[in-house]
């Protein structure tokens, strides 16, 4: 696992979305040019390049740190070893009161959390159920990689593995404190430790191409998303942070609706030591999927004035909200907070309770405030101790 996230996020990933990202560039570069020659007009040309090509390019220039990341757990899965470690923490979980099987869903959440969601429906015994649907959103998803590749990229550049790798434990540590304290409150159901007995199937030598087109397709559902939800949410953004009230265009972003919003919300997270609009604005939308607060970001970036001119460098506008403490912060409340409308949406069809997802909802986000607070005022008297 530690090669997994050696090869995720220093060795392979970084490299390769760089070029990507080049990539990207160049070709939102030519189709910028060609709109110039065709005189289309500047609101348009605006929301095309900083609206969608801004928002959904972000994204999709984190598409290499997923494929090598589930490259690498569908070769881990197709040798046997997630069914071996499964039944190693099996034994583990037991001592809490806690069925083993609920160890596949929690597995599938680092992939997404609506088939890890899913996944749990499938599993009969209601108490073992409802504990995975409890543990799954401390489960980092690969929707929120593009995040964590971001801000570590622009805060911690050397040791982008290993705050990343450290924000994997943070999920799974207090997904084994929550588990323990629920394994107690919660009833047994009879012949649960009959049904999570789970034998191993033996190790093997991984088939490559099951392996490349596990990964392979799950890159395409990335890509979907992009163009579904990241588009529909960066339009949105779009729209929201170029106009203000009575739909009349906003003089800057300033006065738009999303800084209104953001505004709103600011105070909020000014504890947590992200009091800016822009940070706030970006984590409201991030409820429609975690992709979007990176697009979030990306198109508010593209639509600062600085000197006359329209947009600054992200990893500049970072600079101006965040500290590298207030960014960790930043990060372990994005890591708890909320899952996205999907994750909701399917958690209230497996559980068959709208009350359930609410509550899902709300705990997290609370969860998520409390642990960001902790992690940003006990940094703040470590730096003063060190300091």
């Amino acid at each position: 696992m530690l090669l997994t996230f050696y090869l995720t996020f220093v060795a392979l990933g970084p490299r390769l979305g760089e070029i990507m990202s080049r990539g990207i560039d160049k070709w939102v570069n030519l189709l910028d040019e060609l709109l110039v020659s065709l005189d289309v007009s500047h609101a348009a040309r605006s929301l095309i390049i900083e609206g969608v090509c801004a928002g959904v390019g972000s994204v999709l220039s984190f598409i290499p740190v997923i494929g090598v990341l589930f490259f690498c757990l569908s070769a881990l899965e197709e040798t046997g070893y997630l069914d071996m470690l499964a039944r190693i923490m099996d034994r583990f979980l037991r001592r809490l009161g806690i069925p083993g099987q609920i160890m596949v869903p929690l597995i599938m959440g680092f992939g997404c959390s609506v088939p890890a969601i899913l996944a749990a429906g499938e599993i009969k015994d209601a108490r073992a159920r409802n504990l995975a649907l409890a543990l799954i959103p401390f489960m980092s998803c690969s929707a929120k990689l593009p995040l964590y590749g971001m801000m570590t990229s622009v805060f911690f550049p050397e040791r982008a593995g290993l705050v990343t790798c450290s924000l994997y434990i943070i999920g799974i540590t207090l997904a084994v404190a929550a588990a323990a304290f629920l394994g107690k409150i919660m009833p047994t159901s009879s012949g649960w430790e009959k049904a999570c007995s789970m034998p191993h199937r033996g190790f093997k030598r991984p088939d490559l191409k099951r392996v490349v087109s596990c990964m392979w397709e799950n890159i395409c559902g990335f890509f979907r998303k992009a163009f579904t939800v990241i588009l529909v949410a960066s339009v949105i953004i779009w729209f929201l942070e170029n106009y203000g009230t009575g739909l009349a265009p906003a003089a800057s972003p300033d006065e738009s609706l999303l800084a209104a919003a953001g505004k709103l919300a600011a105070p909020i997270f000014t504890p947590l030591g992200f009091g800016d609009w822009q940070a706030a604005a970006a984590l409201i939308t991030g409820l429609s999927a975690k992709e979007a607060v990176v697009s979030t970001l990306t198109v508010m970036a593209e639509g600062v004035s600085v000197g006359g001119s329209t947009g600054i460098s992200l990893p500049i506008m970072l600079a101006q909200i965040f500290t590298p403490l207030s960014a960790f912060s930043f990060l372990v409340f994005c890591l708890l907070y909320a899952p996205c409308a999907a994750s909701m949406a399917a958690m209230a069809k497996t559980s068959g309770s709208i009350k359930h997802a609410f509550f899902t909802f709300v705990f997290q986000t609370a969860l998520a405030w409390l642990a960001a607070f902790i992690t940003y005022h006990t940094g703040q008297i470590l730096c003063s101790l060190i300091f």
